[in-house]
């Protein structure tokens, strides 16, 4: 009696252990849509001054979220997290990894040629996007990404954000999310899961 209680309790921890670490062949960090959104239609221009619009996610994936230059914490530790994963993985297995894509709701500021200098400061395979505030709004709209622009009371601008990191498929439409906090093996361990088998 006491070796099938015992059995009993162990099997349970290992099943509960199990449980908790679900199956590695599915992505654990990421909500997965079961039905991907299609992004409105928009036009912006990326740091180079080139259009960037629809097209440009055709036939890639890419990683994209939402931020300004100036922000003091969440852009620059999420933009060092993503490329820190990409290093990781582009040198594990030699595989790929999606653009990563910061899509800028400060615009007023935010010209091509600061988001090329901001960008180029982590690294490669990093794309600043910028452009008119009612086509950003287009797409943080259709995304639910909240932003607010507020100018305090010694004139200086302030921006809240949303700091999730959208999945975007190659037919342009988002088939994941990444909901903050982030950690540098959200993105290693999912990433490559979802874009390999979808």
């Amino acid at each position: 009696m006491i070796t099938f209680v015992v059995t009993g309790i162990a099997g349970g921890a290992v099943f509960l252990h199990l449980a908790m670490q679900g199956p590695r062949d599915l992505p654990q960090y990421a909500t997965v849509l079961r039905e991907p959104v299609t992004l409105p239609p928009f036009s912006l221009r990326d740091h180079n001054g080139a259009p960037f619009d629809n097209e440009s996610f055709r036939g890639r994936w890419s990683l994209m979220f939402f931020g300004f230059t100036n922000c003091p914490d969440i852009c620059p530790a999420t933009l060092t997290q993503l490329a820190m994963a990409r290093n990781r993985v582009l040198h594990a297995n030699g595989g790929s990894f999606p653009e990563i894509i910061l899509v800028s709701v400060d615009p007023q500021r935010d010209s091509p040629e600061v988001m090329a200098a901001y960008v180029a400061k982590f690294g490669e395979g990093i794309t600043g996007v910028t452009g008119a505030l009612e086509e950003i709004r287009k797409l943080t709209a259709t995304l639910g990404v909240y932003f607010h622009q507020a100018a305090g009371a010694d004139g200086h601008r302030s921006v809240e954000h949303s700091a999730a990191v959208m999945l975007i498929n190659k037919s342009g439409a988002m088939s994941a999310l990444f909901g903050a906090p982030h950690g540098i093996d959200d993105f290693v361990n999912d990433v490559p899961l979802i874009t390999e088998t979808t």
